[in-house]
């Protein structure tokens, strides 16, 4: 026998040939499959981290309970109001020297203000003097601005004092050469069963009798304006105070953000700004039409803040925001969308809020019967931030802020 007889045949191995394009498919293969892994995966680790985020933020509870709102398109920028760098122009005064120089008046050549830190203030030969103080230190952050106090709305009465809004506690009158102060209305004290949360503006008569002021709130306070806004609470009012019979009388509620405040040159009606609703507001004190209320200017391109005299007898009206047409208004956007706003306050403070709001300047200068005559704009707020009043003096006009660190000086021969 041959030694290869008693060996079983075996089949002949044949090579496994492996092309370029065999390759190819597996490897498409395996990364349709591998991907298609990651992809599951990817979503299952999101959902996992989302949901329960989501969950967490459905179960917290929202500082506000915003009421849904309505606003008509905003007036086209064009005419008085089309956009420029007037603004620009304007010189800033003692930087870092004054914080939040809410409103403005002069006694002949020497300004007076409020400033964030409690403090009232004049502003003679280039230099800040402290006359007086509305509440007691610490100060200068948001949590102690009820204890500190804090001085909006500042008007000069017939006898050279000076008329002083403070957020938290109410009217004074303030002596601005010996700076004795003197409380004439306190927010402590329920009007109409109402308490005062957000005393922000005034207006006295040119014979002192009568002083026009709104509270912003009787639910909110300043430190919490933010949130007013957002839940565009309806509970602002303009009062009217009595300095012979000490009575103080509301004279229209109802109001969303009731913020400044203007007695026209004739005294027989009060403007009021209604900040979140884009308008301006107007309240009959004398004549046929005493009481009566109707509407000055409704559908602005910003929110009103503070409203002035203008020497042409007309109104300077300060935007505490702008509504751009054309352009994007979150405000207008969000104002019927309740739930988004429950959940921005959920999620965010409202120092982060406030950073979404463009630094768009604006101020407008009103005709005598509420019609637009000019407008000068800072885009980008790259000199004047956060305006709050527009005052005019011997030429120029002074810009206050509810929140920057100097004021504003505009030569209104330069525009």
């Amino acid at each position: 026998m041959e030694d290869g007889d008693g060996l079983r045949q075996r089949r002949p191995i044949r090579p496994q040939v492996i092309t370029d394009d065999s390759y190819v498919q597996e490897a498409e293969r395996s990364g349709t499959y591998s991907g298609k892994v990651f992809r599951a995966t990817l979503t299952f680790v999101a959902l996992s981290l989302i949901i329960p985020s989501l969950a967490a933020v459905c179960l917290l509870e929202s500082p506000i309970e915003p009421q849904t709102l309505s606003f008509p398109t905003p007036p086209l920028m064009t005419g008085p109001l089309e956009a420029n760098f007037k603004l620009r122009k304007s010189v800033r005064l003692y930087e870092g020297e004054l914080v939040g120089p809410e409103s403005i008046v002069n006694i002949g050549d020497v300004l007076y203000t409020g400033t964030a830190d409690g403090q009232i203030v004049k502003i003679e030969d280039e230099k800040i003097h402290t006359i007086a103080r509305l509440g007691k230190p610490p100060c200068g952050t948001r949590e102690n601005e009820p204890n500190c106090g804090r001085p909006l709305g500042m008007r000069v009465g017939p006898n050279g004092t000076l008329f002083v809004a403070d957020a938290y506690q109410g009217i004074f009158e303030v002596n601005p050469v010996t700076g004795a102060v003197e409380m004439l209305v306190s927010s402590k004290t329920p009007i109409q069963g109402k308490q005062m949360s957000f005393v922000n503006d005034l207006a006295v008569t040119s014979d002192g009798r009568k002083i026009y002021f709104t509270d912003s709130s009787s639910k909110w306070q300043r430190k919490d304006y933010a949130m007013l806004v957002m839940e565009g609470t309806d509970d602002g009012r303009l009062l009217e105070y009595d300095t012979v019979t000490k009575e103080v009388k509301v004279l229209m509620g109802g109001l969303r953000f009731a913020n400044g405040v203007q007695l026209s040159p004739a005294e027989d009606f009060v403007l009021v700004a209604e900040t979140t609703m884009a308008r301006i507001r107007r309240y009959y004190v004398s004549g046929l039409t005493k009481g009566g209320v109707d509407m000055f200017v409704d559908n602005m391109p910003g929110f009103p803040d503070n409203i002035r005299l203008s020497s042409t007898g007309g109104y300077w009206v300060a935007m505490s925001a702008v509504r751009l047409n054309p352009g994007f208004s979150m405000m207008d956007f969000l104002a019927d969308k309740p739930w988004i706003k429950k959940i921005i306050f959920k999620i965010l403070s409202q120092e982060t809020v406030m950073k979404f709001v463009p630094r768009y300047s604006l101020v407008i200068e009103l005709g005598e019967k509420g019609s637009y005559k000019r407008s000068f704009h800072d885009p980008n707020g790259e000199v004047a931030t956060y305006i709050s009043e527009a005052h005019e003096h011997d030429g120029y006009l002074y810009l206050g802020s509810f929140r920057s660190p100097f004021l504003c000086r505009l030569n209104l021969n330069d525009v």
